[in-house]
């Protein structure tokens, strides 16, 4: 008797789902560490942005934003920066990741409003972004804590 085998077994098909499953949730892995990194260089984007938007601003008004000599914390940009949108920047910068890391600001210890410093908070706390930012606690000039090692990106003129 002539036995008709067509098609795959169970098991088979079992084996190849399982195995399907598992480069699936590999590939899952790796996009959401890419998706991470994107988040992390769009916020270091901003910062440069708003650099230059302060620096326009400080180009005509030769002070920057909250320079009050009041000490405070680092503060939301929407609380201290509106003076630049539209003129310098078409709008402050919203976090891409949904609002659940913040940017902060302050220049309130600044003599005169002649410095400042912007902070991003990263994801990811290697990001190698941070070799090159202001490091350190900047709470001796500032109220913004920019240590690299609690994944703070923080810039300055």
């Amino acid at each position: 008797m002539k036995k008709n085998n067509k098609g795959f077994t169970l098991v088979e098909l079992l084996v190849v789902i399982a195995i399907m499953g598992i480069l699936a949730s590999i590939v899952l892995v790796s996009l959401n560490n890419a998706r991470q990194k994107a988040r992390d260089v769009k916020r270091v984007g901003d910062m440069y942005q708003l650099q230059l938007a302060l620096q326009g601003f400080y180009d005509d008004t030769q002070a920057y934003p909250g320079g009050d000599g009041v000490a405070t914390t680092c503060s939301s940009l929407a609380s201290t920066l509106t003076a630049l949108v539209p003129t310098y920047i078409a709008g402050l910068p919203v976090d891409p990741g949904g609002g659940g890391l913040v940017y902060a600001y302050d220049a309130a210890l600044t003599t005169n409003g002649q410095s400042y410093v912007l902070r991003a908070d990263l994801e990811n706390v290697a990001h190698s972004a941070l070799a090159s930012d202001v490091d350190g606690d900047a709470t001796v000039n500032f109220g913004c804590d920019c240590a690299d090692t609690n994944g703070y990106f923080c810039a300055k003129p």
